[in-house]
């Protein structure tokens, strides 16, 4: 898929400068550099900055005040235009005065601002601006959040149970206890464009908004191909049989950390049954009805969130250029 970078959190280039990650010198010039820069999140929002050509990621300087309140060492994310790029976790903040009833929930439209920040930075949930801020501040943001979480969620060493370390800027835990390492997870994840003739199958999960439909997924299991993936779980969420499997484009997900590989498949049987354990519901859809869903005339259909890969796929499927 020739365009396959331009789905949300992919292709923006950024220099991951790997490199120094284990470089201590290289890391203290970093962090006492004055143009080098942080971006702060909040409960995994990240801050975002109102200007003159509209709303941006955040990037403040390592000295200033509110990073005083950060619960950990900044981690290291890169260069942009030879200056380093750190993340910092503002989590213990507990904000007062503001109404925080929907952080967390399926969409939350909430922001938040920190009395030592401007009223112009405010920290909204990723999912809300992802398809509004450049690639370049949707792939920090997705690295940021995503390293974050990981740290969050893995304190202790899962050989020896011991609490571990932050090491490599980051990018690894240590454990002095029996000496193991480990790295930032990545979950593989498949994500299923299924035709039949002019139709494509979509689900959706409990709890979903009324109307909202998105192409089937589902975790790669160890020792499994992509395409016995595919082919797996349409048929354990469906019932439906899936012959020739194709990949198409790769999306970062950070919500808490998956990859979702964006494939496409031809299905061999229609009849749908469902697992409801896995899904609320299956459907065959028309291109015509999913052109109405996209136009939001359709009485009773929504199309995938806007930036998910879904809707990047289908969207494509229906102006033919997934080759």
């Amino acid at each position: 898929m020739k365009i396959a970078e331009t789905v949300t959190f992919g292709g923006s280039g950024l220099d991951r400068a790997a490199e120094l990650r284990g470089d201590a010198a290289a890391m203290e010039r970093a962090l006492t550099a004055s143009d080098s820069r942080t971006i702060l999140f909040w409960r995994g929002k990240p801050l975002l900055e109102d200007g003159p050509d509209g709303r941006g990621l955040a990037r403040l300087p390592l000295s200033h005040p509110v990073l005083s309140e950060a619960s950990a060492d900044p981690f290291f994310l890169g260069r942009e235009e030879g200056a380093a790029i750190f993340a910092h976790d503002l989590t213990g903040w507990t904000p007062t005065d503001q109404d925080l009833s929907a952080v967390n929930s399926f969409v939350d439209r909430s922001e938040q601002v920190h009395p030592a920040l401007p009223e112009t930075c405010r920290f909204a949930e990723l999912r809300s601006v992802m398809t509004r801020i450049s690639p370049r501040d949707a792939e920090l943001a997705a690295s940021g959040r995503a390293l974050l979480n990981w740290h969050a969620t893995h304190g202790f060493c899962a050989v020896c149970g011991a609490r571990s370390q932050i090491a490599k800027a980051g990018w690894q835990r240590d454990c002095a206890a029996c000496g193991a390492h480990h790295f930032p997870r990545t979950d593989p994840v498949v994500i299923m464009l299924i035709t039949h003739g002019n139709s494509v199958l979509i689900g959706r999960s409990p709890g979903w908004p009324e109307g909202m439909y998105s192409l089937l997924a589902g975790f790669i299991e160890p020792g499994e191909t992509i395409e016995a993936a595919v082919r797996r779980e349409v048929w354990e969420e469906a019932g439906i049989r899936v012959g020739q499997v194709t990949y198409l484009a790769s999306q970062p997900w950070p919500f808490p950390s998956s990859l979702m590989l964006g494939c496409r498949g031809e299905a061999t049987s229609r009849d749908i049954t469902i697992d409801p354990v896995e899904i609320e519901d299956a459907i065959w859809v028309s291109r015509d009805e999913m052109l109405e869903a996209f136009a939001g005339r359709h009485p009773k259909l929504l199309p995938a969130r806007k930036g998910a890969i879904a809707h990047f796929i289908l969207s494509n499927w229906l102006a033919d250029r997934l080759d």
